[in-house]
Parts: structure tokens; C-alpha cells; sequence
């Protein structure tokens, strides 16, 4: 049978060796010793060599030196020994002065530079989920660890903004996934507490539940290809170009087109890239289809590509709701439509995030502008590829 583990914390304290303060501290005490001591040492060596020079006196005589008689051919040696006697004493006292307060001076200057370390430290380890507004917000100088401090915050904004966006996205996936499902088991109450149901009311059951069902999976299939698109890498890197896809994408939307008098046009250059041929087509099909459901009866949808040189250009512009250009941006989030209520029932609000997150997987950007007549204009750029 092992042995019980330790506690995570008493293991972190067993294991944590001196703090950086204390180390400062001990190298520059170290260092200041070191110094002092090499100094003490040349002060030692030259009072020796410069009592040792004095003249020579004739042999045979004594001379005082202190309390002490001394030879008079000795005087040099006494000199020199009574010179460094007196600088060890004085030097020492000295040294041991000077180590403390360079001990004293390094442990209180690393305390107040460390300090913002320490809040840093506590800030991280204040944060959950539920209290990522906390903020350093470092007052002072702007030194190395202000700018730590300032990018700790900076992280922790972009942090928050992040759990937020999960949240939201949660919240509006579970609402738009109880809707089919309420008219789901609505339509199956009804029913079946109905003793007089013939056949026709059960096959009108059945159509309304295919119908939610296929939306809730359409939803669905909508998640999961936001889910492997947001962030990833391409899988394939084939050449494809998007004149040809714009081509098949108008195809799949041109009975809906023409079932709500919508014209669709198309014109443009041939527009090369490299990249997912599966991810592309959605890309061009969720734009079109965003641009023929979020349309006015009898409006207008106009469809371009082309090439700078250095991008492949692919834009799809429509008639419809006249849209603020505040609001613009907040179209990419997950369940934003314009123009419309989040619970509509045609579309599942995630045609732009997956056109986003498609086109920044292949290396490009995806920017958008309301039409001044009302409608939306959206742009994706690529990088082209030869």
C-alpha cells in the first residue's frame, strides 16, 4: 500500500527554497564583504610596506616604539607590524560595519522593489472565474516591473473578456437549443393528450417535429464546426479559387432567392488561394446565405471577387435592414442577427463567427460596412496563393 501524498500546499513549502529577497540580499551582502575585504587586505599590505620603508638606523641602540623597546636595526619590522596591527583592528570593525548596513540597505531596497511582485503575486492568486475585475493597477515609476504589472493587467482584461464571451455564447447556445426542443415535447403533449387524434393531426405532428428536429440539428452542426474552426489549424492547403466557389455557393441559395425575389449577381476576377476546400465553400455559402435571408423581398445581393496582388478579395454585398455602424462589429458574435430577433427561425446566428473563424484559420481577415441604403456589405481577404 503507498504511502499517503502530501498536501499540495506543505508540499510547495517543503520544497520552496530561500525567497528572492533573501537571496538579493545575500549576494549583495556577499558582494559588499567581498569588496570590503579586498580593500582591507591592500590597506593591510601598503600601511606594511610604508612603515617598512623607514631609514635604517645604526645597529647596537633601542628604540621606543609605544610601550615597546625595540632594536634600532628592528625598527622597520616594528613599524610595519604595529602599522597593520592597528589597521586589521580598525579596518575590522570597519568591514563588519559596512557588511551590516549593506544588509540592512539590501534587504530594505529589495523589499520595496519586490513589493509590486508580491501584489502581482497575490492578484493571481485571488483570481477565479468569478473575480477576474481584480486589477493591480500599479502606481509609481514606470520601471520593468510597473510593465509587469501593466501586462499582468492587460492579460487579465483579455481574460475576462473571454469568460464573459463564454458565458454569453453558453447562455445563447442552451437558449437556442431549448427552442426546437420546447416545441418538440409541446407538440408531443398536445398530441398525445388529444384522445380524438386521427391521422392527419399525428402526420401534422410529425412534419412539425421533423422540422424541429432538423433545425436543432442544423444548430448543431453549426456548433460543432465553430467549435473545430475557432483557433485551429488547416488541415488541407489545396489550391481554390474563390470565383469557383462563390459559383456553387449562389447555387445553393438560388431557389430561397427566387422564392423571395432576390437578385443575385456575380462578377469578378478569378481569386487563387491555398487552403481547406470544405472551409472555403462555407465561408462563400454562409455569406451568401446571410445575405438572402437578412434581405428585403425583391432586394438585390451582389457578389465580387478578385486580387490585389498580394490578396484574394472575396465580397458579398446586399440590400436590407439599415444596420448602425456601432452595431457592425457585434454581427460576428455567436446568435447576433441583424435586423431580426435571436429566436428567428431561419438561420442559427453562428453564419459570421464560422466565416471569421474560417477565414483568420487561412491567415486572413474578414471586415464588414453597412450598406448607406440599408444592408451589409462583408469582405474577406486571403493571402494568395500560386
Amino acid at each position: 500500500m503507498s504511502a499517503p501524498r502530501p498536501h499540495a500546499p506543505l508540499r510547495s513549502l517543503v520544497r520552496r527554497g530561500p525567497g528572492l529577497r533573501v537571496r538579493l540580499t545575500a549576494l549583495a551582502t556577499a558582494l559588499v564583504a567581498a569588496v570590503s575585504a579586498l580593500l582591507l587586505w591592500l590597506g593591510w599590505l601598503l600601511v606594511g610596506n610604508v612603515a617598512a620603508g623607514v631609514p635604517r638606523l645604526p645597529p647596537g641602540g633601542l628604540v621606543r616604539v609605544g610601550d615597546v623597546s625595540v632594536p634600532a636595526e628592528l625598527l622597520g619590522a616594528a613599524l610595519r607590524d604595529q602599522a597593520r596591527e592597528q589597521v586589521l583592528v580598525v579596518g575590522g570593525l570597519a568591514f563588519v560595519a559596512v557588511v551590516l548596513a549593506a544588509a540592512v540597505l539590501a534587504w530594505t531596497v529589495t523589499g520595496r522593489v519586490l513589493r509590486p511582485l508580491h501584489e502581482v503575486t497575490d492578484s493571481a492568486r485571488r483570481l477565479s472565474a468569478e473575480s477576474l475585475d481584480a486589477r493591480i493597477a500599479l502606481s509609481g515609476p514606470r520601471d520593468e516591473v510597473a510593465e509587469l504589472a501593466d501586462t499582468f493587467d492587460a492579460m487579465l482584461d483579455r481574460l475576462q473578456a473571454a469568460f464573459d464571451s463564454q458565458r454569453r455564447f453558453v447562455a445563447n447556445a442552451s437558449h437556442e437549443l431549448r427552442t426546437p426542443l420546447a416545441v418538440l415535447r409541446t407538440e408531443l403533449d398536445v398530441t398525445l393528450s388529444d384522445p380524438d387524434a386521427d391521422a392527419g393531426e399525428l402526420r401534422r405532428m410529425a412534419a412539425v417535429l421533423r422540422e424541429a428536429a432538423a433545425r436543432a440539428e442544423r444548430l448543431v452542426e453549426a456548433l460543432l464546426l465553430l467549435a473545430r474552426t475557432d483557433g485551429a489549424r488547416l488541415g488541407e492547403h489545396e489550391r481554390v479559387d474563390l470565383r469557383e466557389v462563390a459559383a456553387r455557393a449562389r447555387g445553393g441559395v438560388e431557389a430561397e432567392a427566387r422564392a423571395r425575389s432576390v437578385r443575385i449577381t456575380s462578377d469578378g476576377a478569378p481569386a487563387p488561394v491555398r487552403g481547406d476546400p470544405a472551409l472555403l465553400e462555407r465561408v462563400a455559402g454562409n455569406l451568401l446565405e446571410n445575405a438572402v435571408r437578412h434581405n428585403l423581398d425583391g432586394g438585390w445581393v451582389r457578389v465580387s471577387t478578385g486580387h490585389d496582388g498580394s490578396r484574394a478579395l472575396l465580397r458579398v454585398a446586399s440590400s436590407g435592414p439599415l444596420i448602425e455602424p456601432d452595431q457592425v462589429d457585434a454581427l460576428f458574435e455567436p446568435f447576433r442577427r441583424a435586423g431580426v430577433q435571436r429566436t428567428a427561425r431561419t438561420g442559427s446566428g453562428l453564419g459570421l463567427s464560422i466565416v471569421r473563424a474560417a477565414v483568420t484559420a487561412h491567415g486572413g481577415r474578414v471586415t464588414a460596412a453597412p450598406v448607406p441604403e440599408g444592408g451589409l456589405a462583408v469582405e474577406a481577404e486571403f493571402p494568395i496563393g500560386r
